[in-house]
């Protein structure tokens, strides 16, 4: 039997290469942005299944946003030392977060104004497009560590910033196409007069 090409050994010692062809330990911080991306791009990919299944139309944005954080993370593993070329190849250009701009304005334009904030509700298509925003948040904060020290373009942060947001807007107007009602969150009221005694 033929050694299979998914694996190679060349990790077992604890490090991993760039795309540059860099050799770096794997608890480098660029390895821990890119582990926080792929996980995003697996929520993602769950998001999108339930969005299929229920035919809401926003399985075709997740896809497309799945790809360009793939983009993304190619960008990230492309370090500043890199050359030209590659750094060229792996550029991340500021049309992909004005496009997630005009798609948030689209779905926002359809929903009900927000007058009280909402808990992660609303059927399984938005709570798991919620569930992808909160590892995008994560994601975005391990780039912006990047992104102080020069490391990484600081389109990179703008396009995972926005991401989230469009997550958020995508989560409610999901509950909305599938008739499904967002839980409004209710602050706890205190016993009024009482005695602990």
């Amino acid at each position: 039997v033929m050694k299979s090409s998914i694996y190679t050994r060349t990790g077992d010692g604890g490090e991993s290469g760039l795309y540059n062809g860099e050799r770096r330990r794997k608890t480098d911080d660029i390895f821990e942005a890119l582990g926080h991306q792929d996980e995003l791009n697996a929520v993602l990919g769950i998001a999108k299944e339930h969005c299929l299944a229920s035919g809401n139309g926003l399985s075709e944005m997740i896809v497309e946003i799945q790809c360009r954080v793939f983009d993304l993370g190619a960008c990230v593993a492309t370090p500043p030392t890199s050359s030209s070329t590659k750094k060229q190849y792996t550029n991340f250009p500021a049309s992909h977060t004005t496009q997630l701009e005009s798609w948030i304005d689209e779905l926002d334009a359809s929903l009900p104004p927000l007058r009280n904030f909402i808990i992660p509700s609303g059927g399984l298509s938005s709570t798991h497009l919620n569930l992808a925003r909160t590892v995008c948040r994560r994601a975005e904060r391990s780039v912006v560590r990047l992104m102080e020290v020069h490391a990484v373009d600081a389109e990179v942060a703008r396009y995972l910033n926005r991401l989230s947001d469009f997550l958020f807007v995508a989560g409610r107007a999901a509950a909305m196409r599938e008739g499904k009602e967002e839980v409004i969150w209710r602050k706890h009221e205190s016993a009024v007069g009482t005695s602990s005694t």
